[in-house]
């Protein structure tokens, strides 16, 4: 039987293991450390206590599952997350890529009656202000940005990862999620270009292009990110 009422620790886990569910990636351990950026002792100790919490089961393989209990408490801590961040973004005005660690800090004490509010007050908003959906695994199938060849035409969907430092790096851009375009010539291969509709330009390296998903058309064939490119940002994954 899975305890009542997660910890703060035990809702990072279960958010970071959502997270991964979301990007297809396998729930195993070793895949917690590296999106979370700590030690393999340190994740097996905790994912040991989400088992024995009744929050998560384990096969023989190391492959991790949620219980019913698990998905909901990680359903509802993302789920808090992402309308914070749009809440912060759409009614209070603070900049989307300042947002991330804010939310961070608020979603863990967020009483049903304030979440409740929240959502009447972002309107019919579907996502966060980084394009991940508010109802969390319900998201729309894209491909990474440093994958599209260039002349495809594309709209920025979200971006994987929400390091706050790359947050910032992807505003100074010009990239956010909704911005339409096609992949223009960079200037060197290490690089990926996307010329908006509006006319401005908007560059950024191709690792991060990684990290960006887009719907495109023509589109290249679906893939998988590597754990590793979930993880940029000076800070930990997701921190």
């Amino acid at each position: 039987m899975a305890t009542d009422h997660a910890t703060v620790a035990e809702e990072e886990y279960l958010q970071t293991l959502l997270w991964l569910q979301e990007a297809q990636l396998q729930l195993t351990g070793a895949n917690v450390a590296r999106a979370m950026r700590l030690s393999a002792p340190t994740v097996h100790e905790m994912i040991g206590r989400l088992e024995r919490d009744g929050y998560i089961t384990r096969a023989a393989d190391k492959q991790i599952s949620f219980t019913e209990s698990g998905l909901e408490h990680a359903e509802g801590v993302v789920r808090r997350h992402r309308l914070i961040e749009r809440f912060l973004t759409d009614v209070l005005n603070i900049p989307w890529d300042e947002v991330h660690e804010e939310a961070e800090r608020l979603e863990h004490a967020m009483s049903p009656v304030l979440e409740a509010r929240m959502l009447a007050a972002i309107g019919d908003a579907k996502t966060c202000p980084h394009g991940h959906p508010i109802a969390a695994g319900h998201r729309r199938e894209g491909v990474p940005l440093a994958d599209v060849e260039i002349g495809a035409a594309v709209t920025v969907l979200r971006f994987e990862n929400e390091a706050e430092d790359l947050l910032h790096y992807l505003k100074a851009s010009g990239l956010e999620p909704g911005l339409r375009g096609r992949v223009a010539q960079p200037d060197d291969d290490d690089h990926v270009t996307v010329e908006a509709d509006g006319g401005e330009r908007c560059t950024v390296t191709r690792s991060v292009g990684e990290t960006v998903a887009v719907r495109a058309d023509p589109s290249p064939p679906a893939r998988t990110a590597l754990p590793e490119q979930l993880v940029f940002g000076k800070e930990r994954y997701g921190r």
